[in-house]
Order: C-alpha cells, then sequence, then structure tokens
C-alpha cells in the first residue's frame, strides 16, 4: 500500500479509530502450511482467536461461510482452507469465552427461512448479552444450490429483493417479542403499512405478507438487549451501495487504498442521505491485511515471505486456470504466461467462488501486458495481483497509516485479515494497538452498555416501519427526479429494489489484491 503523510486538521474532532477481525475460512489468504498455522477446526483456535481480538479491544469478530466446498475442475480445490464448522454453532461458543467482542456471522438470504434464521441470530444475542451481527449475503449458483431443496437459485433481481424483504420480516421478529431485561430502548414498534410487517407487540405475534413471504405467529423470544442485531453488507456495485444506505448498520469493504476509500465512504455518505440516515449511522470497516517489523526492511523482508507462502506454484497455476479457463498444469509455475489465448467461456472450471470481475478480457490483457513489461514468471505475476498486503511497516507506522486513514474519513475502522490461524493477531494486538492508544485515537478499555452496538457507536436500533418508511420515499424520490441516485436500481413486480450488488457466501475474500486482479 503507498504511504501517506499525515496531516492534522485541527478544526475537526478527532476520530476514533475501530478495529475488527476476521477468522480466517474459506480463503486464499491463510498460510494453513507455516508451522504455527494451527487447526481451523478445533475450538481452541476459535477460542485463542477471540481472546486475542478482545485483549486488544476490538468490535467484534467476524466469520464468513461456505455453504459448498469450492471445486476446481472438477474436483474439490484443496490448496487453500476449504472449510470449518457450521457458523452459529461456533459464535455461540464464543459467546461464553468473550465478554465485549462482537460476533458477527454470514448467512445467506437465499437459503435460509427468516423465522429459523430470525430465531438463531435473536438466541445468539441472548446468550451473549447482546452482541450479535449478521452479515447478509445472497447466494448467485445453481452449484451451492444443490445442497438444498430449492436445487437451484434464485433470478438476479429476486434474489435481492427476498434479501431486503428478509431483513425486513427477521426485524419484525425480533421487535414482536416482549422487552426483556436489559433490553435496549428504541421508537414504539407499530403495524407496518399494507404489504410489510405488522409487529404484535407485548404477546409476540407477528404476521409478514410479501411476494416472498406469507408467516404469521409468534416468535417465542422477547427482547434482546440490541433489539436487532447489528446488520453487516458486503456488495459494492450500485446497487449494493443503496442497500447497504437503506438496510444494513455496517459496510465490509474491498477498498483498501486512501483514495479508493474516501471515494467509496463519499459515495456511501451521499446515499445515506436519500434514506434519511447521517453519516455515523453506517459504519465502513475494509478488511485489510498486516505485517510488521523493527525496520521498514524487515517489515518487507517479512511481507515478500508471506507472499510466497501464500501464492504456491500449484496455486498459482490453479489461480491462473481460473481465469484463463484452460488446464495449465503442464506450465512452469517459474516460467512466463500461457502462449495460449484464455478460454473466456469455461467460466466454471472454479466453482464455488464469486467473480468480481465480470468481464475477464481486458484483465487478461493487463495481466500479460505487466508479465512482459517486469518480466514476470507466473507466480511472480500471481503474487503482484492477488498477495498484497494492506499496511506493511513497523508498529508505528501502521498506526499513523491506519489513524489517517480514519481522520481522512477513508473508513471508520479496519477488519484484520491475518495471515495465520489461531496466532495471527498476536503480534498485532500486543504492538500496534499499544501505539494507537498512544496517539489518543484508540479505546483503553471497552464502552460501557456492552452491546455491539455500544462497540461500534451506533445508536439504539431503528423499527422495521421506520426503515421501510425511508426506503419507499427514497424511491418515490427517485422515480420523481428529485432524488441523487448514482446507479440504475432493478425492481420486481412488486416494486421491491433489487438492491445488493452481491456476494456468495465466500465473497468476503480479503481485499489485498491491485484493482486489475479477478477474485474467481
Amino acid at each position: 500500500m503507498t504511504t501517506h503523510p499525515t496531516h492534522s486538521t485541527h478544526a475537526a474532532p478527532v476520530r476514533p479509530v475501530h478495529l475488527a477481525a476476521h477468522f480466517p475460512g474459506v480463503n486464499n489468504t491463510t498460510v494453513w502450511t507455516d508451522p504455527a498455522g494451527g487447526s481451523h477446526i478445533e475450538f481452541e483456535s476459535f477460542e485463542h482467536f477471540a481472546r486475542t481480538a478482545e485483549n486488544g479491544l476490538f468490535d467484534f469478530l467476524f466469520l464468513a461461510e461456505g455453504l459448498r466446498l469450492r471445486e476446481h475442475k472438477g474436483e474439490i480445490f484443496d490448496l487453500d482452507v476449504v472449510g470449518r464448522p457450521e457458523t452459529a454453532t461456533v459464535l455461540a461458543a464464543l459467546a461464553q469465552v468473550t465478554r465485549n467482542l462482537g460476533l458477527a456471522g454470514t448467512f445467506s438470504a437465499t437459503f435460509n427461512e427468516p423465522y429459523d434464521l430470525a430465531r438463531k441470530l435473536g438466541t445468539l444475542d441472548h446468550l451473549s448479552a447482546g452482541r450479535a451481527a449478521w452479515n447478509v449475503v445472497t447466494t448467485n449458483n445453481a452449484f451451492t444450490g444443490a445442497n438444498f431443496r430449492r436445487g437451484g437459485y434464485l433470478d438476479y433481481a429476486d434474489r435481492y429483493a427476498r434479501a431486503e424483504d428478509f431483513i425486513s420480516v427477521a426485524r419484525t421478529l425480533w421487535e414482536s417479542g416482549a422487552a426483556g431485561p436489559g433490553a435496549v430502548s428504541g421508537s414504539d414498534t407499530g403495524a407496518g403499512p399494507a404489504g410489510t410487517s405488522a409487529g404484535l407487540g407485548e404477546s409476540g405475534a407477528f404476521s409478514h405478507r410479501s411476494d416472498f413471504f406469507d408467516i404469521a405467529g409468534r416468535y417465542p423470544l422477547p427482547r434482546s438487549r440490541q433489539v436487532h442485531p447489528v446488520i453487516f453488507q458486503a456488495g459494492d456495485s450500485p446497487d449494493g451501495r443503496d442497500f447497504a444506505a437503506g438496510s444494513a448498520d455496517v459496510i465490509f469493504t474491498r477498498h483498501s487504498e486512501l483514495e479508493e476509500g474516501k471515494a467509496f465512504y463519499a459515495d456511501i455518505t451521499r446515499r445515506l442521505a436519500r434514506y434519511g440516515r447521517g453519516e455515523d449511522e453506517l459504519k465502513i470497516y475494509p478488511g485489510v491485511t498486516f505485517v510488521l517489523g523493527d525496520t521498514a526492511a524487515e517489515a518487507e523482508e517479512r511481507a515478500a515471505l508471506i507472499r510466497r507462502q501464500q501464492v504456491s506454484g500449484p496455486g498459482a497455476i490453479a489461480f491462473l486456470e481460473q481465469l484463463w479457463g484452460r488446464d495449465l498444469t503442464a506450465y512452469d509455475p517459474d516460467g512466463p504466461l500461457p502462449d495460449v489465448d484464455p478460454d473466456f467461456d469455461n467460466a466454471d472450471i472454479t466453482r464455488g467462488r464469486v467473480r468480481h470481475v465480470k468481464d475477464p478480457r481486458p484483465v487478461a490483457r493487463a495481466w500479460r501486458e505487466r508479465a512482459e513489461a517486469e518480466g514476470l514468471s507466473i507466480r511472480e505475476l500471481v503474487i503482484e495481483v492477488s498477495a498484497r498486503h494492506s499496511f506493511v511497516g513497523t508498529p508505528g507506522r501502521v498506526a499513523e497509516q491506519m489513524n489517517e486513514y480514519v481522520q481522512q474519513r477513508a473508513a471508520d475502522g479496519f477488519i484484520l485479515v491475518p495471515h495465520l490461524t489461531p496466532g495471527g493477531l498476536d503480534e498485532f494486538v500486543a504492538r500496534v494497538v499499544p501505539e494507537l492508544q498512544e496517539r489518543g485515537v484508540y479505546r483503553t478499555e471497552y464502552p460501557e452498555g456492552g452491546t455491539l452496538r455500544d462497540n461500534l457507536g451506533l445508536g439504539g436500533y431503528r423499527p422495521d416501519t421506520e426503515w421501510a418508511a425511508a426506503r419507499a420515499a427514497a424511491r418515490d424520490a427517485h422515480r420523481d427526479g428529485t432524488g441523487h441516485h448514482n446507479g440504475t436500481e432493478h425492481r420486481d413486480q412488486a416494486g421491491h429494489s433489487a438492491a445488493a450488488e452481491h456476494s456468495t457466501e465466500n465473497s468476503t475474500q480479503p481485499p489485498a489484491a491491485e484493482k486489475e486482479t479477478a477474485h474467481v
């Protein structure tokens, strides 16, 4: 990452830096072959990671999810970490060995049902005393769908409209229970407009009728301390950004460069205004990697070593095959790029992993040009486009850079994605956190209240009827030409927004690659 001088702004209040941790799951970042690498199955790994994050006063721990093992050329792709235990179970167990750390899990709105998932997350919020969060994703392929009774997946517009509707139902259920001990106060709930949800208060009764769901019953839990678990979102298209502005509390973004982050932050702020929200009502956390050293040179040397660990020879070939659409095992990873053209029609050579680049042609062209210009081998090229680290330097320099990003509104905080499990956070907590505290931009204790909303600096929950009314007003304004909108909004026949670009369960790859890379 390019370094930038720190600029102090005397007129503006100092913004606090926030930190969170991503337990690496299905990814190409974890160096599982390192002797220091531990299990991704045994609970001790999750416990060590969570306790370290809590010792560092992090806001939350984040788990991605994989609903089907990735396949490459028709076989299980076993060069990366391929899977791990079910998310809700792991988070419930971690709730018992932590006191303040938020617990964020990824769950698909395509292959879950509102009542069941709302009950799971509501239970987690109770067990953790108000620390639960849901990263909302949709699933865009029949490959994953084959594991479920639906045996497929929804069309683009329906998929995202369902996700928005799903959140609305879940919020209605969470609100419908009687207020429990320690519940966070919020606005009064009431029946929503026709075609939406109606939480019926003390009795726990609820009803919701829409194109996607027609359910009614009684929610079995009282309100939790947060009432609504915190909602995360990670889409990056215009629709995805609108979805976040209209439905989410936190965005997990790939924009980890300073100028890109500032542009993303400013764009989200503009969109928030359309939904009647202030910029502090939605928090932006880019996923980042880091490498530390006693000197800048030592940090760079360690970073180069880690990058080679992350991209083995076979791994480099497999990575290139995802873009080339061909079997390239006959090529030497330490030799030049293949002399054959990519087969762009064979996009399914790897299945179960997100393609962030829709058209691979310009990416392939750029990779060829770069490899020829810089004399890069296949492995060297893959390292350059897929294994860049976000922050590399001494602990003081990394703290300085992170603070600059927050003060310049490129981020509110950072989700750290270490290359080792479970000890990958240890050095950061021991060496960088004190540097941030010394600069007066990082907490020295958890805030009072003890909920994830308190950790994030969010206010109390907002009733679903208010969310729905704000979305309706924003769409009416856009339709009338009075709103500000930078993207194209898709709608189904019922008028739902096809919000969220997004994002399958395996889409939370660390945003450590260069712009030209294709996360495929």
